[in-house]
């Protein structure tokens, strides 16, 4: 049961299709057999046994007086009725071999009608003639040759019939082939808006069709997609207002500050209203995420290239002609995140893109810095998390970097994952598919 589970088709097409053909081949190949056991061997049997008897008779008349005047007779009194044909060939023999055919139940119908009349050697072939059976009786004065026509032999419906059943189930699999076509078609379409979604693409002009099931499917993605985008919608508008309505009392503050008369108090409390409007901005980001921004598709060795001049990156190799579907700020974002991290704290940085045999567009961003420990690295990700060696931190210092990169390449349908470097700091892989 488990290899043939192996065996079983994993498509949803595969497996309707195997649903629908395996139990059509079963029934044909049933009826077939019957046909042939009950129906068509019956009436070979009978066809044979006859054709045989006439032989047998044939056979009998010329010994009466073995000549070739009684031959001649024989010739001419079944040749009319029977439709068979006798010749003798004198001082002839059998042939030693004989070659079957290929439906060996033919042979075998006609050698037992024939063992069963014929007292004398005889020897046939089935295959010789399309249309006609040679078969040849020893006797003294050498071979009786007999020619039948082959549907007295043999009964001709059975290959009549073979061929039906077979155009019937070559018709029947080609019915069931576009059927299931037509069904697997709509949840075909499903799978890759639900693709397209999850990587923050433009799902088209996506419609529910096909089979009841599946048009519930497809409606409840869409709208499953509307309240997330919803959800998306009210959280940017919510948060950019929160934003804008505590920067009117922040900026004020600051002024108030700045204004006063220059102590250790002041200075402490105008830090702390920096490092305020840095997690205001930094939480903003971070909610935002890749709204109000459309997926493009981008040349990713230039905006590489240019990333890596931008912030002064040395050392770089990106493979030329890289491009990926992306919505560029926020993939731009969420990089210049992990380059600055990496440079605040490694002295030597290192970025790497290539396309990987899983066509894979990898960005490999190495540091010599401190690294992270592998049991907190999955903590890294969280939002606000500050780690001992702060690591995991926006460039401003909020514990938002590493948040805001993940987010980035999961929407696109990517991943970022976090290892030990070579030079012994962090690597951050930043995967996008292309």
């Amino acid at each position: 049961m488990f290899g043939l589970k192996q065996h079983m088709p994993k498509s949803l097409f595969g497996r309707a299709l195997a649903i629908i053909i395996v139990p059509i081949a079963i029934m044909q190949i049933v009826v077939a057999y019957i046909f042939f056991d009950a129906h068509w061997q019956t009436v070979t049997a009978s066809l044979s046994d006859g054709v045989a008897s006439e032989i047998a008779l044939a056979t009998e008349l010329y010994n009466e007086d073995p000549s070739e005047a009684r031959a001649l007779e024989v010739d001419a009194m079944l040749r009319r009725d029977m439709r068979l044909a006798v010749e003798l060939r004198r001082a002839d023999v059998l042939p030693p071999n004989t070659r079957n055919a290929f439906f060996s139940n033919l042979d075998r119908t006609l050698r037992r009608a024939l063992n069963e009349t014929i007292e004398r050697p005889f020897w046939f072939d089935t295959t010789r003639y399309p249309d006609h059976i040679d078969i040849r009786v020893a006797v003294d004065e050498g071979v009786l040759y007999f020619i039948a026509p082959r549907e007295r032999v043999f009964a001709p419906t059975g290959f009549i019939f073979i061929f039906w059943l077979i155009m019937a189930t070559l018709f029947l699999s080609l019915v069931s082939i576009l059927f299931i076509l037509n069904q697997a078609r709509p949840i075909t379409r499903l799978a890759n808006a639900a693709e397209a979604f999850g990587k923050g693409r433009d799902i088209g002009n996506f419609k529910p069709t096909g089979a009841t099931e599946v048009r519930q499917a497809s409606q409840a993605f869409l709208d499953m997609r509307e309240r997330i985008l919803r959800h998306i919608e009210q959280r940017t508008h919510f948060l950019a207002g929160v934003s804008h309505d505590l920067r009117t009392p922040l900026t004020r503050l600051k002024l108030h500050f700045a204004m006063s008369e220059k102590t250790e108090d002041t200075e402490a409390a105008l830090a702390d209203l920096v490092d305020m409007e840095a997690m205001l901005d930094g939480y903003l980001d971070f909610a935002q995420g890749l709204a109000g921004e459309e997926v493009e598709r981008t040349d990713m060795s230039a905006l590489l290239t240019e990333l890596c001049e931008t912030s002064g990156l040395k050392n770089f190799e990106i493979t030329p002609h890289l491009t990926a579907h992306i919505r560029p700020g926020a993939v731009r974002r969420a990089l210049s995140n992990l380059i600055e991290n990496a440079k605040a704290y490694g002295d030597a940085v290192e970025l790497c893109a290539h396309l990987s045999q899983e066509h894979w567009l990898e960005i490999i961003i190495d540091d010599d810095g401190p690294g992270i420990a592998d049991d907190d690295i999955e903590r890294a990700f969280a939002p606000f998390v500050r780690l001992d060696v702060a690591r995991g931190q926006n460039v401003k210092g909020v514990g938002l970097g590493l948040s805001i990169a993940k987010d980035t390449a999961q929407l696109h349908g990517g991943e970022l994952t976090l290892e030990r470097a070579p030079q012994g700091g962090l690597r951050a892989i930043f995967g996008l598919p292309v």
